[in-house]
C-alpha cells in the first residue's frame, strides 16, 4: 500500500487498519493524523512535494514585494490598485500550487 492509497481511503476503514496494527487511540484522531500514524507503522515514505519548472524563490519574493504594495495600497485608500495586486498574488500563488508534483 502506497501513502496515496491511505489517503484516498475512508475513516471508517484507517480506523480499523490502526485496531488490526494495535493502536488503540484512533477513534478521536482526524484523518492526517491517522494516514500518518498508519504510514510510520507500516513503514511508508510520505512523498516530497517538488516544485518543477518554476523558480520558487523568485515567486516568493516576488508575492512578498506585491504583499508590500498592497499594505501601502490599503493605507492609501486606492482600492483599484489594491484589487489588481490581491490577483496578482492570488495568481502567483495558483501558479506555485499548480507546479507542485509529488515524488
Amino acid at each position: 500500500m502506497e501513502y496515496h492509497e491511505l489517503e484516498k481511503t475512508k475513516v471508517t476503514e484507517l480506523r480499523e487498519m490502526a485496531h488490526a496494527q494495535g493502536i488503540s487511540d484512533a477513534t478521536g484522531r482526524s484523518k492526517e493524523e491517522l494516514v500518518d500514524l498508519l504510514a510510520t507503522k507500516l513503514g511508508i515514505e510520505k512523498p516530497h512535494v517538488v516544485i518543477v519548472g518554476l523558480d520558487k524563490s523568485k515567486v516568493k519574493q516576488r508575492i512578498r514585494a506585491l504583499k508590500k504594495e498592497r499594505d501601502e495600497a490599503l493605507a492609501n485608500k486606492d482600492h483599484e490598485r489594491l484589487h489588481a495586486l490581491r490577483r496578482k498574488i492570488h495568481g502567483l500563488r495558483h501558479r506555485l500550487r499548480k507546479s507542485a508534483t509529488v515524488r
